[in-house]
């Protein structure tokens, strides 16, 4: 677990790291993902089509991955004291691996850096998600994120 006391605090974590527990993708899951985002392409939602394709089965988006690291992160981060979290931005995003449906996966997090802003505390979080069985990780991205104290 990362913690942090106050966003203030987190200037002080840096290089703490943490990985959480493992989260099921289902089809569900990534037929509630292509009816949100419009992205319907078949290697995602038609399982027969999909079963003789390149990964035998469905596999979900990528930035259906990406979009899985606010739950994730939620379970490895604990700061104090805090009135919002705002995404501000991911500074890169590779998808290295395709996430099976019925896969697990979890992320590994790294906080690189964390700097005071006009707003709050601004930090940057290295992320690697992993995928069950998988030697390569399904996403390495650095995610951005502005901690706005409270009040």
């Amino acid at each position: 677990m990362i913690r942090a006391g106050s966003p203030a605090d987190l200037r002080n974590a840096v290089g703490s790291s943490a990985t959480g527990s493992w989260l099921k993708v289902t089809q569900e899951r990534i037929d509630m993902f292509a009816q949100a985002t419009g992205d319907r392409q078949w290697i995602h939602l038609d399982t027969e089509r999909a079963a003789t394709g390149p990964y035998g089965t469905t596999i979900a988006h990528g930035l259906l991955t990406l979009s899985l690291v606010p739950e994730m992160l939620a379970e490895v981060l604990e700061v104090d004291g805090t009135a919002a979290v705002i995404n501000y931005g991911v500074e890169s995003a590779r998808f290295l691996t395709p996430v099976a449906t019925g896969s697990r996966v979890r992320a590994a997090a790294t906080l690189t850096d964390a700097k005071a802003s006009p707003h709050g505390i601004r930090a940057v979080f290295h992320l690697e998600v992993s995928c069950e069985g998988s030697d390569r990780p399904a996403l390495v991205s650095d995610l951005i994120l502005l901690f706005i104290p409270a009040p």
